[in-house]
């Protein structure tokens, strides 16, 4: 599932409003991540507009995914280096919830639509991509800016309003994706260990992929309303302030 929030933004939404400011990392550990956040930054914004150009091309958002498939395979798969950054402590975020968002992706990028090439045609692909896109845009904007100690109001304003649209649009995407897949996956028997083999193990891939939708029910509203909460702790003081004026 791809939440747009993930547990290092709580904890950086945590320090705009928290009186004492915590120590952030090193200045080679900050020099190293501005520079992360800044590629990866530019890498969707090339998805972005690579998604543009080739609309104004074909004047159809019909298969767009094969316009900017390379790119987002690099930059979604580059998006596990954030997972290692919360395991060497350089990011004080959770490594279980920022490697269940990030492999989450990984797993639909390319064990589902890499995979099931049936699929990348469907719409809901152009779907996931666009919530995605916008989504990573403002994050990794955010998190440069955040660690320059240069934040830009806008930029905060966008990275905890537009995940309201951009959140059920990609779970949409990615949900109707997978359902998609399935019958493809069931015909083919992709990535299925069957019985009798030597290590007496069996596994259904179609199977899995059902319960890989399922969790999306428990799991959705969660990560969803922590996001709301984290909206009023961060922007919520800010907009009491303008009513008062």
């Amino acid at each position: 599932m791809s939440a747009p929030a993930s547990a290092g933004t709580s904890k950086a939404a945590h320090s705009d409003v928290a009186p004492k400011k915590k120590k952030g990392p090193g200045a080679l550990a900050t020099a190293y991540l501005v520079i992360y956040n800044v590629v990866m930054t530019a890498g969707w914004l090339v998805i972005a507009v690579g998604l543009v150009r080739a609309y104004l091309a074909r004047g159809s958002y019909h298969g767009l995914y094969y316009s900017i498939e390379k790119p987002l395979k690099f930059f979604q798969t580059g998006a596990i280096l954030e997972i290692l950054h919360c395991a060497v402590g350089i990011v004080p975020s959770s490594v279980v919830l920022t490697g269940f968002q990030v492999m989450s992706r990984v797993f639909l990028t390319w064990a589902v639509t890499h995979s099931v090439r049936e699929v990348q045609s469907e719409d809901s692909v152009l779907l996931f991509v666009t919530a995605w896109t916008v989504t990573e845009i403002i994050r990794y904007s955010f998190y440069t800016f955040s660690l320059l100690n240069h934040l830009p109001y806008l930029i905060k304003w966008a990275r905890y309003t537009f995940f309201i649209v951009l959140y059920p649009m990609g779970v949409t995407g990615e949900l109707l994706t997978i359902y998609a897949a399935l019958p493809y996956v069931q015909k083919t028997g992709l990535y299925s260990v069957t019985l009798p083999n030597k290590y007496n193990f069996s596994f259904d891939y179609h199977t899995f992929l059902i319960l890989t939708m399922i969790s999306y029910i428990p799991l959705f509203p969660q990560l969803y309303f922590h996001m709301m909460r984290q909206r009023k702790k961060v922007l919520g003081h800010v907009e009491d302030y303008s009513k008062v004026e």
